[in-house]
């Protein structure tokens, strides 16, 4: 099985300091996997690898079987689907919802000249009711609320069916309904067999959706621990990765940590 990311002593440098690497991590499609780690501890450049918006400045990274700095970025993108804060600030606030999403299909964020074919109206419509979003379809984007705006940036990523799904803290902002809301729909997501590989970046043990079954911890851009999630979320790693004693639990599939 091909892996869909490689990372080779991989290492980011910016103004003479390095801020990740070097990182050696494979991912396969069958993973889903979330990242963790203190601010600045480099997962968010981690994840720009990843969707080819960054090149490393050392080693080796290759995105679906192709190697950044020897591929056409360009012809990638469409493969990947990624959410985040920084793509949604994008999207006109002006933009009623189904083409928000619709764009997606050519890559691009306000709806202009592009011409569209009844199956990609078709497919963005299925793609709002996955996600809860029918309701909303007709509604401009700046009128939604935070939650709405997260699943609607993650409808926007899984419209072209891509063979890699990154989500940049997804449930960063939102009340506490509204992230449950958005972990039972990510939870019933991720273990369905037509779904992506799937890395998600989150702040929060608590906001691991079930269904994701390997983790990363980083600090000060090198890895603490990686490997399945239940050897990786534990108080001793986690405390490591944060820098102050830190005490895990587990209900289920789902996590939660606080100071010892």
């Amino acid at each position: 099985m091909k892996n869909v990311l490689e990372y080779e002593a991989a290492t980011v440098v910016r103004d003479g300091r390095t801020i990740l690497g070097p990182i050696d991590w494979t991912v396969d499609p069958t993973q889903r996997w979330a990242i963790l780690g203190p601010n600045g501890a480099g997962k968010t450049t981690l994840l720009q690898l990843a969707a080819t918006l960054i090149h490393p400045t050392k080693g080796k990274v290759k995105v679906l079987g192709e190697r950044l700095g020897k591929t056409d970025v360009f012809d990638l993108r469409p493969r990947v689907g990624f959410a985040s804060s920084a793509m949604a600030r994008l999207i006109p606030d002006s933009e009623i919802v189904l083409d928000a999403v619709m764009t997606a299909a050519y890559s691009v964020a306000g709806r202009w000249n592009e011409v569209y074919e009844d199956v990609d109206e078709r497919r963005a419509r299925r793609v709002l009711k996955e996600w809860k979003l029918a309701d909303l379809a007709e509604r401009r984007f700046g009128t939604l609320s935070d939650g709405e705006r997260k699943r609607v940036q993650i409808a926007r990523a899984v419209m072209t069916d891509p063979e890699l799904l990154l989500l940049d803290e997804p449930a960063a902002s939102l009340d506490l309904g509204a992230r449950e809301e958005l972990l039972e729909l990510l939870g019933g997501y991720a273990p369905s067999p037509s779904a992506p590989a799937i890395i998600m970046v989150t702040h929060h043990v608590e906001e691991i959706p079930a269904g994701f079954g390997h983790a990363l911890l980083l600090r000060d851009g090198q890895i603490v621990a990686t490997g399945e999630i239940g050897q990786v979320i534990t108080s001793e790693h986690l405390t490591g990765a944060f820098g102050r004693r830190l005490q895990v639990s587990r209900i289920g599939s789902r996590f939660s940590a606080f100071a010892a």
